[in-house]
């Protein structure tokens, strides 16, 4: 039954594509997670005054993605062990490895520094295309998780704005900052 927010609580309520496809909550959780952690961190290269280095800076982005995933899945594992207290066992090892969607999102921000790396564009233009991605991949991803949970495009596309402007504000965070 659909509510005024458009939302529709319905198991059949996700259309077509959707429902055969619907991503585990987790995924969404990390991926956007993944995002703003990328964004954030693009924000931060290149201080004023500094000479770029944009290979060191995706290295730095990966390696902070990979030790995000590692800390976010081992708090699992703690949280898991806390309440049962039992041997750590496989499924909890599949905990950690089910963060690979953060580092997964870092992956279009690397891409971007590495073509800096490359000489094929400035690093300052990586981290506003970077950032510019970033934020339109919030929207999506947004959009995505309200589809999967069953709500209309019209409410929908309201969660992917709400999502969307955790990357707007880095972006004008940004741009006050430097």
């Amino acid at each position: 039954m659909p509510d005024r927010s458009g939302h529709v609580r319905t198991e059949s309520a996700a259309p077509g594509w959707v429902s055969r496809h619907r991503p585990p909550e987790q995924s969404l959780f990390t991926g956007i997670y993944g995002l703003v952690l990328a964004s954030a961190l693009v924000a931060a290269l290149d201080p004023a005054g500094e000479e770029a280095d944009p290979g060191p800076d995706a290295l730095w982005v990966v390696l902070t993605a990979l030790a995000s995933a590692a800390a976010h899945g081992y708090a699992h594992v703690i949280a898991q062990r806390a309440s049962a207290d039992r041997v750590v066992t496989t499924s909890r090892l599949r905990l950690v490895l089910h963060e690979w969607p953060l580092v997964a999102a870092v992956l279009p921000t690397v891409a971007l520094l590495l073509g800096a790396a490359a000489d094929w564009w400035a690093e300052s233009v990586a981290v506003d295309v970077a950032l510019l991605f970033n934020t339109v991949a919030l929207f999506g991803w947004g959009v995505l998780a309200a589809r999967t949970a069953g709500y209309r495009w019209p409410s929908a596309c309201r969660a992917g704005a709400m999502d969307m402007l955790i990357g707007l504000a880095i972006i004008l965070a940004n741009a006050l900052i430097k």
